[in-house]
């Protein structure tokens, strides 16, 4: 039986076989057998060397599994992760996503960290900062995926943890009073970052707020979009103001960081020393796939053929990740449509905060934008052309989008099948 296709680098997996799992990927499913008993109880591995053929059959595991068997099957001696909670050799996590209940997440002390710099280190814009003392400001929702990430309303100087100062004290940024904007700004101003990281969205409403407030923070070199997607229309309002390199990071709380890469650029890759990441062909798409994630070097919670629910897309250059497989909408021919292809339909003279495509017929959307100007009579048909036939799409300029019930927001909202 041939070989899966992985989305890593061909040297990180080992020599190529057609019948037999590369060493280093045998290794880490071996040793998640060892560390969870969740592992054994849902598929048993024999002892011989591992073929593809076996590995195939070991159940791909869905966030939907995990909420149902709750975090704790995932433990032998569950008393052992409370004691750790205690006295913090364990940190924990919830996570809700876009579509489904909450999961807690147990992360061993210092894993989250290390991740983190093997994901630095695995980008060329990144890599200066790994090993190094360096000034980075952090806005995004308040439940997000740093275990340190504040949940009370501490002032400044005790929101400042070993160079990182977290922005925000509440989510949705679109309800934030001036006031709040006040002093965010202001105190990205005292603290001059090397690095600003955020959800694409709290950073786009950040670039109005410091352009509102006519101020520069001319310190900053590098800015990484995560927690959320981008489209392209966050990343040029957040370039108007913050003018440096844009790093695309792609990751989940249970699963760690994934991908990086330079924004809008198509050149993302894996992160090998964080995960195996197996390509799965997505509906015929010779160039699409869902991703099933192994996590490597993890001792609480190891994850293994982890289907996230993420589609990815493979170019000569890289990749770039479409994101969440409910957030695609596919023409009635069976092709793709993702936030990249409204990004390119957009009018050139078009510009806005946020937008967010909602369907709400079989032949019926509404493109709800935040902007300082009303769009261009020609938007709405560009779009309904690359939606396809018969589709019709109604603008409305909006002070702000909701986001969904878990604070994250979504670029594109197909009718639910």
């Amino acid at each position: 039986m041939s070989a899966p296709l992985f989305a890593n680098r061909p040297d990180s997996l080992g020599p190529a076989d057609e019948n037999c799992v590369p060493a280093p990927l045998e290794t880490e499913i071996r040793r998640i057998y060892g560390r969870s008993p969740l592992y054994p109880q849902r598929f048993a591995l024999h002892s011989e060397p591992l073929q593809w053929s076996c590995y195939r059959e070991i159940p791909t595991l869905t966030k939907k599994e995990i909420v149902e068997r709750g975090h704790q099957a995932f433990f032998r001696d569950y008393a052992e992760v409370e004691r750790g909670l205690a006295d913090k050799r364990f940190e924990y996590e919830s996570t809700g996503g876009t579509t489904q209940s909450p999961m807690t997440v147990i992360m061993e002390e210092g894993w989250w960290n290390a991740q983190t710099d093997r994901a630095y280190l695995a980008s060329p814009i990144l890599r200066s900062y790994v090993g190094r003392p360096y000034r980075k400001c952090v806005l995004a929702p308040v439940g997000c995926s740093s275990n340190i990430c504040p949940y009370e309303d501490h002032p400044f100087p005790h929101r400042y943890f070993d160079g990182t100062v977290y922005l925000n004290l509440t989510s949705d940024p679109f309800v934030f009073p001036e006031a709040e904007w006040d002093r965010i700004v202001v105190e990205l101003q005292a603290v001059q970052p090397d690095v600003l990281e955020g959800e694409p969205i709290y950073l786009s409403l950040l670039a109005r707020a410091v352009r509102k407030r006519r101020v520069s923070v001319p310190s900053i070199k590098a800015v990484i979009l995560t927690y959320g997607k981008a489209s392209l229309q966050h990343s040029r309002r957040i370039a108007e103001v913050f003018p440096a390199p844009q790093v695309d990071l792609y990751g989940s709380t249970e699963a760690g960081y994934l991908f990086v890469g330079e924004a809008f650029k198509d050149d993302s890759y894996v992160i090998d020393g964080n995960a195996f990441v197996e390509l799965v062909p997505y509906r015929g798409r010779a160039d699409v796939f869902q991703i099933v994630v192994t996590t490597r070097d993890r001792e609480a919670m190891p994850l293994l053929r982890y289907h996230t629910g993420d589609i990815v897309q493979r170019f000569a250059t890289g990749f770039r990740v479409l994101g969440r497989e409910s957030g695609l909408y596919f023409r009635p021919d069976g092709s793709l449509v993702s936030p990249s292809e409204i990004d390119a339909a957009l009018p050139e003279a078009f510009s806005c905060w946020h937008y967010s495509l909602v369907q709400t017929t079989e032949n019926r959307w509404d493109f709800h934008y935040v902007s300082e100007e009303v769009a261009p009579p020609e938007l709405e048909d560009a779009v309904a052309r690359v939606l396809g036939d018969g589709q019709r799409v109604v603008a409305f300029r909006r002070r702000f989008i909701a986001p969904a019930a878990s604070g994250k927001f979504a670029l594109l909202k197909p009718l639910a099948k």
